[in-house]
């Protein structure tokens, strides 16, 4: 028996170009969609858009936020730059208890908004068949990325990834496929023994100054401060670097900008190379999350 949201009262706050995809298949499961932060569309004629986050959240069931969350100040990323979003404590006293919030990637104080208003909180960035998918987009889009802004191939280039999680194993492995002396940079012992056995060369992560001035490229995936004053300052200054951590990212990037080292933050790359597929892998997952957190039964009008 297939999904079924007919009577589900959604609300997409603002996001990027899968979110359109999303809210198609949300609607062909039956749901009513009501979305703020978009440009009016052919393929959102179905989808109620609005132009307040007010009028977005009022008599919503389930709202989505965007994969990267808000940034510090509680703004959300819009498609649509004639509107505004900012979760603010004012709008959060808003949503009330019980409410289901999808998003990717929670900040502390939006989970402890969840926590004070009693939201049903669920992020999704971290989930395995969200996370393992979206490292497709992702890996394929920082190489794309890497092979524009290089001046040298990738094929025979010193590429080094840091961080061996769902992102790094992915990228790693796309990266040796085309010929890449790939470098795999790690904190634990038991990742770099499987480094080791896939064929790439491992580094811990202590040992990384001594090794950085090889790199042509460096992928940053480990989501704190790694690349500081103290490393960039060792690099080459011709080498290029990608960081695909969630903002702010790993890299000292005013440091770097300073040194004339060209770095890059790049996080939501799915949502900028394959929205497509990034859509459809959120579609995938969210249907099912809500219905197994909520009674189907209680939406029914």
């Amino acid at each position: 028996m297939g999904l079924d949201l007919r009577g589900i009262k959604i609300s997409i706050i603002g996001g990027d170009k899968r979110d359109i995809y999303l809210m198609q298949d949300l609607v062909k499961l039956g749901a009513s969609v009501t979305a703020v932060g978009f440009h009016p569309c052919p393929e959102l004629a179905q989808v109620h858009l609005v132009d307040k986050l007010e009028a977005a959240i009022s008599k919503a069931q389930v709202l989505i936020l965007p994969m990267g969350g808000t940034d510090l100040e509680g703004n959300i990323k819009t498609l649509d730059p004639d509107i505004t979003l900012r979760l603010s404590p004012e709008i959060a006293a808003t949503i009330p208890e019980g409410v289901i919030l999808i998003i990717g990637f929670a900040r502390d104080f939006v989970k402890e908004w969840a926590n004070k208003y009693k939201w049903k909180m669920i992020e999704i960035a971290e989930m395995d068949l969200v996370a393992i998918l979206n490292s497709i987009p992702s890996a394929e889009g920082a190489i794309q990325m890497a092979m524009e802004k290089l001046p040298i191939t990738i094929h025979g280039s010193n590429s080094f990834v840091l961080g061996f999680g769902r992102l790094g194993k992915t990228l790693a492995r796309m990266l040796h496929g085309i010929g890449a002396r790939t470098t795999v940079v790690a904190r634990k012992r038991p990742a770099l023994a499987r480094v080791l056995e896939m064929g790439y060369r491992p580094l811990h992560l202590s040992e990384l100054h001594q090794f950085i001035h090889e790199a042509d490229v460096i992928f940053n995936t480990i989501p704190a401060l790694v690349l500081d004053h103290k490393l960039l300052s060792l690099m080459n200054k011709d080498t290029l670097i990608i960081d695909l951590a969630s903002s702010p990212g790993g890299t000292d990037f005013t440091a770097a900008k300073r040194m004339g080292i060209q770095a890059i933050l790049a996080p939501s790359l799915p949502g900028l190379v394959a929205p497509k597929s990034g859509g459809k892998i959120l579609a995938q997952v969210i249907p099912q999350l809500i219905l197994r957190e909520v009674p189907h039964d209680i939406f029914r009008e």
